[in-house]
């Protein structure tokens, strides 16, 4: 008897439902007779659209991951938890006070559950106020992956059902930013593509299409919204771009360029799809950017490097020149945005570096850590030395290290270590480092742990109890696991010299050694970057006063690779007299000088400091026995014709001796 309840209470609950299906869904479940549903037919009670009905040819996108309402079991589509014949209509009119209200409070939630306790205080919702919750969840539940993070919570929540039931019920009544805005929230919470939500989202923005009087920021929402249900192939896909194409880019305003940069960012414009409006909008932007406001600028910069827009580098250095004017006004998100796509770029500009010295100390005990992270590392790959910044970052790290990530702790210390540069408290720095080694040691990631003790010993700090730990098998298997397929070179020659470090100026270390097969013979070789090579310029202008100097060219060698993984520059022999050995000799040698050519990019790019990996390198020659002699490019250029490069040589390699006639 129970099953026979069951039964016919299930077999009311589809006749319900099938008297409620509009004009468009009945010929398509009248077509389907006699043949077999699909299971998303049965469970939602449809049709199944995509195949049978207008909707057959659209394909939907599931190369991602599947859609999360074609589940079974406890967690069921919207329209099961549902009872029919609600009534409430979405079309409610809020007062500008209550909307602003509404969106202010849903803009400050921090989690789905939040949303959904706001969604339960609120009776009654405008359109608008719908689409924005379902893209607030969207924003919310994705994670760096693309994967929802609690979707039990959302299928199951009733007043989230109701207002997708609302939402269904209404779709003809919304005006079209806010339909294809509930569109977008839909794909972007992964819902069924055959559920009757979509469906209905779907056929409406299809009339809407067919109009061809969707503006301009509509027909982009749009585009996203199918992109992600059909691919870039798909029919209202193509018929969306075409009419977004046909339109006048020269009347566009801000809005409707950033609308068009993000709907081509999010994977419309990838493999150079649409790069004729693309190369339409970059042009126009290039117009307009005196006028843009820091959420544009960084959304553009965004876009760009998403794109891989390495030809529009002019628009680049225009929008930097703009950032310029609104450093201290940026949101952190957005500022990180810029610094990531300027060192992309490889841009700098010098009225951006002083703005961000005057900003950055201000805020750098408040800022979030991946701002104060990313400008440590913008002014590393640009090699900008910025004291008032790297002093202010020092101290913050001391009382904020802990809310800092792992990566953000090496990257952070990374950013000194590669500048060479000491903040006057280091002693309090470097303690604060190794409590967080000692706190936290098991949560670095391989490559994040050598960063950091590779800076350290650039900066001549040595925590050897953790160095101990990285030469040991363990911790080579686990970088060899993360590296995946072999080791890099960059890691090779830093474990290489991070060893030789130990070595050479820790002598009473004990701990293990290195294996040789982890062991670089060249920091120079093709794919390293430990040494910079020499200048070819600047190296043949020296080489010419050497030969002036010494008498021939047989008196010294070039490029010599040491036993110690080095490359020297030039070396010069002397023997125990002082006398200048040929360079071919190898005995009676007693003294050997290591000329050292540093030009501008062993540097840092704003001040006469050697960079840490160019310092490291001379500290480790003078302990190796080397006389090590540095012929720097700001002194070198100051020399105006071959006697005074003659005499300069003379000076620097000589200092002690009188030069006769020779």
């Amino acid at each position: 008897m129970v099953a026979l309840f069951t039964m016919a209470k299930t077999l009311a609950l589809r006749l319900h439902l099938l008297s409620h299906l509009d004009d468009q869904i009945l010929p398509s479940l009248k077509a389907c007779a006699g043949k077999r549903l699909c299971y998303p037919c049965l469970q939602n009670s449809t049709a199944c659209f995509p195949t049978c009905s207008n909707l057959s040819s659209r394909r939907i996108r599931t190369t991602e991951r599947d859609p999360l309402f074609l589940v079974a079991g406890s967690i069921r589509p919207y329209q099961e938890l549902l009872t029919s014949g609600s009534g409430l209509s979405l079309l409610h009119h809020l007062t500008s006070n209550e909307d602003h209200t509404f969106m202010k409070q849903l803009s400050s939630c921090t989690s789905s559950q939040q949303v959904l306790r706001l969604l339960r205080s609120y009776p009654f919702l405008s359109g608008e106020a719908t689409a924005s919750i379902l893209n607030r969840l969207a924003d919310l539940e994705n994670d760096a992956t693309c994967v929802l993070q609690k979707p039990q919570v959302l299928l199951s929540d009733l007043a989230l059902n109701k207002l997708c039931q609302r939402l269904e019920h209404d779709s003809a009544k919304l005006e079209d930013k806010v339909l294809v805005r509930a569109l977008l929230g839909c794909t972007r919470l992964y819902l069924d593509p055959q559920s009757r939500l979509v469906l209905r989202l779907v056929s409406e923005c299809q009339k809407r299409l067919d109009l061809e009087q969707l503006s301009v920021e509509a027909l982009c929402v749009l585009s996203r919204a199918l992109f992600a249900l059909e691919g870039p192939d798909g029919g209202m896909v193509k018929q969306a771009m075409n009419q977004l194409q046909n339109k006048e880019t020269t009347q566009w305003n801000m809005a409707q360029l950033v609308a068009v940069y993000s709907m081509l960012a999010t994977g419309l414009g990838k493999d150079g799809h649409y790069l004729e409006l693309l190369n339409e909008i970059n042009a126009q932007a290039l117009r307009q950017v005196q006028r843009m406001d820091p959420v544009v600028i960084s959304k553009i910069l965004g876009a760009l490097v998403t794109l891989k827009q390495n030809q529009a580098l002019p628009l680049v250095i225009a929008l930097c020149k703009q950032a310029v004017h609104h450093v201290q006004n940026f949101a952190d998100a957005e500022l990180t945005v810029v610094l990531s796509a300027l060192m992309h770029y490889g841009h700098s500009d010098h009225f951006l570096v002083e703005a961000l010295e005057r900003h950055v100390p201000k805020v750098a005990f408040t800022a979030h850590a991946e701002t104060v992270t990313k400008v440590m590392q913008y002014f590393q790959r640009r090699r900008i030395l910025s004291p008032p910044v790297f002093n202010m970052v020092a101290e913050s790290f001391v009382y904020r290290a802990e809310e800092y990530s792992t990566w953000q702790v090496s990257q952070q210390i990374a950013a000194l270590g590669v500048l060479g540069y000491l903040p006057p408290d280091a002693g309090r720095l470097f303690r604060k480092v190794e409590s967080v080694l000692h706190a936290r040691f098991s949560q670095f990631q391989p490559r994040a742990l050598l960063d950091l003790l590779y800076a350290c010993a650039l900066l001549q700090r040595y925590p050897l109890n953790f160095v101990s730990k990285v030469f040991s098998p363990y911790f080579m298997q686990q970088l060899q696991g993360e590296e995946g397929s072999g080791l890099d070179p960059i890691v090779l020659a830093q474990l290489t010299q991070l060893y030789m470090t130990v070595k050479l100026e820790c002598p009473y270390y004990d701990g293990p050694r290195l294996s040789p097969k982890f062991r670089v013979k060249s920091f120079l070789a093709s794919g390293q970057s430990l040494e910079t090579p020499v200048e070819p310029q600047f190296y043949n202008a020296v080489k010419s006063g050497l030969v002036d100097l010494l008498g021939a060219r047989s008196y010294f060698a070039s490029r010599v690779l040491t036993p110690y993984c080095y490359t020297l520059d030039i070396e010069i022999k002397l023997d125990e007299e002082g006398y200048v050995l040929p360079a071919c000799h190898s005995d009676e040698v007693h003294k050997r000088i290591a000329l050292c050519i540093d030009g501008s990019k062993r540097f840092a790019a704003n001040a006469e400091k050697l960079l840490g990996k160019e310092a490291i390198k001379q500290r480790h020659l003078r302990i190796l026995g080397y006389e090590v002699v540095q012929i720097s490019y700001y002194e070198f250029e100051k020399l105006k014709n071959k006697e005074e490069v003659v005499e300069y040589l003379h000076k620097k390699i000589f200092p002690n001796s009188y030069r006769l006639s020779w």
